[in-house]
């Protein structure tokens, strides 16, 4: 198969599919935006990334903590750069925040950001850290080192368990914050946007030992963009294009593969798919599904499939059971806008 470098092939894919919202980006009103895309154009103001607002947040605190070893050393309500949390192959940047008043032992919520991302624009451009403030957790926010700023989700190192590549930088930033900054271990939770929403498939998939439940906003199955052999961030068309299909079985194994002497109970996991999606086809919300009623031994029909007050017309949740939820957004491109509040609610945080 030929291998692409996942951020190149994404802004193509930006230029082909014009009138898409930019991938990463939602359209704010929960619809496929209009907002014509190009290389290199920034997301679509109305999203809230970018415009002035992101242009704020790329400039960061100029602050870098190089000994983050306690909570009182992290400066309360602003976004700081830290250093120094274990082995970090590909040097991703980490970035904290903790509200004004922290929760007694926090929950942590690490927030990927999509491709063309940095944890500066994600920070800017979410509500997650509005809401630590009301709720007192903390937030990670990565920043990945590779061009186009996607992450990678496809090398055999980012797939195993302490393989390597950008999933260990994330894991060994939450084992950090586990061990020094009194997190409880048991709300230690990922979420994220497209290539994002790849990662945090990964980390579920790869250290269930650490995460304890995960959502994924316009994402794929774990192991989805597997290229072995290929450089690390490469685009597989396969996978993107909703062409890699497998039975249940076959997708569980990829996420047992990962860390094959784990036995303890795996994260909880919730999915987010737009209809209109054209650059992660949708059939890879059925994948998802596939994959994740596997692992949890769930019944391949939700038990309920019901719209819900907090979201717009036309988003369907389907339970499967306590440990696995996916809501199908229709007519809604890449990517599903951000529901910050709902994501709490199902890691048990709100």
């Amino acid at each position: 198969m030929v291998s692409f470098k996942l951020s190149a092939l994404l802004s193509l894919a930006l230029v082909l599919t014009a009138g898409a919202a930019p991938a990463g980006f939602g359209s704010g009103n929960g619809k496929a935006s209009k907002t014509n895309a190009k290389v290199g154009a920034g997301p679509d103001a109305s999203s809230g990334f970018g415009g002035a607002n992101a242009a704020a947040a790329a400039k960061g605190t100029g602050k870098v903590l190089a000994s983050a070893t306690s909570l009182d050393a992290i400066p309360a309500s602003t976004l700081t750069q830290f250093t120094n949390f274990g082995t970090n192959p590909n040097n991703v940047g980490m970035f904290v925040y903790k509200p004004a008043k922290v929760a007694t032992n926090p929950a942590l919520l690490v927030a990927s950001h999509f491709c063309t991302g940095t944890a500066q624009i994600y920070f800017q451009g979410s509500k997650f850290a509005q809401l630590a403030e009301k709720f007192g957790y903390v937030v990670i926010f990565p920043s990945s080192p590779h061009e186009g700023t996607c992450w990678d989700v496809s090398s055999d190192a980012t797939l195993a368990h302490d393989g390597g590549s950008d999933s260990l930088s994330i894991a060994n930033a939450a084992r950090f914050a586990v061990a020094n900054w009194g997190v409880d271990a048991e709300k230690v939770f990922a979420v994220g946007t497209s290539s994002g929403a790849m990662m945090t498939s990964v980390l579920a998939g790869a250290y269930p030992d650490i995460f304890k439940a995960a959502v994924v906003d316009s994402g794929v199955a774990f192991g989805c963009f597997s290229l072995p052999g290929q450089p690390e961030d490469s685009w597989n068309n396969q996978c993107a294009d909703g062409k890699l299909v497998l039975t249940g079985k076959q997708w569980a194994q990829r996420v047992m593969a990962a860390f094959p002497s784990f036995s303890g109970t795996r994260p909880r996991v919730q999915v987010w798919h737009g209809t209109a999606d054209t650059i992660l086809a949708p059939q890879n919300f059925q994948e998802e599904i596939k994959q994740w009623t596997t692992v949890f031994g769930l019944p391949s029909a939700p038990i309920s499939n019901t719209t819900e007050a907090a979201l717009p017309a036309g988003y369907s949740n389907a339970t499967f059971g306590s440990e696995f939820q996916a809501i199908l957004a229709q007519g809604v491109g890449h990517t599903v806008p951000l529901f910050e509040q709902q994501y709490l609610e199902f890691l048990g945080i709100a």
